[in-house]
């Protein structure tokens, strides 16, 4: 019994998806624009000075939220029926990975996830985005993991022209089966 393929259409992209190769190049050639008259205007040494210090810093704060986490995490599992504190250790995360990204706009943004006022107004932001995401995604009945798994499994048994491969699977250790040597067997020509 064969089995045939269906051709399927893929899913539209969605706007963010089809605009994020643009903005993300804005920003690096923003980036790099910065970085060009930042050392023009300080000093080629400073600005080199400056990035390698917003990678240590950065790094300090990666390692400072992960052990109040861990503290956390331990006050948690010794007193079990206390709420999880707030540490907002993700946000200063987010924001020592951006300062340990080269770039004076991705350290501005790192600042605005360190300081309270502007981290609420992230918070806000983020779970407004998160709604709205899963607002769609339930609305549309769409199961991402489904389609994934089903995108994988077409991957798998498909070839990429949408045609089903036939064959055995032979195990390696189990060695050829059948007659050694070649094979001189009369086939007649196939009439097509």
């Amino acid at each position: 019994m064969t089995q045939q393929a269906t051709p399927t259409r893929p899913a539209p992209r969605s706007r963010l998806r089809r605009v994020l190769p643009l903005l993300i190049t804005a920003w690096l050639v923003l980036e790099i624009w910065l970085l060009v008259q930042v050392g023009s205007w300080l000093g080629g040494l400073t600005v080199v000075l400056l990035l390698v210090a917003g990678v240590l810093i950065g790094g300090s704060l990666i390692k400072r939220a992960g052990l109040k986490a861990l503290s956390a995490a331990i006050e948690q599992s010794k007193n079990p029926q206390s709420q999880q504190p707030q540490t907002g250790t993700s946000m200063t995360v987010l924001a020592g990975l951006l300062l340990i990204v080269p770039g004076f706009l991705t350290d501005l943004v790192a600042l605005t996830l360190l300081f309270p006022p502007t981290r609420a107004l992230w918070r806000a932001v983020g779970r407004r985005a998160a709604d709205k995401a899963l607002r769609s995604t339930s609305a549309a009945g769409a199961d991402p993991f489904a389609d994934a798994m089903r995108l994988q499994e077409q991957l798998r048994i498909h070839r990429p022209d949408g045609k089903v491969v036939q064959g055995e699977v032979v195990d390696p250790e189990d060695g050829p089966r059948g007659p050694q040597g070649p094979d001189t067997t009369y086939r007649p020509p196939i009439a097509g």
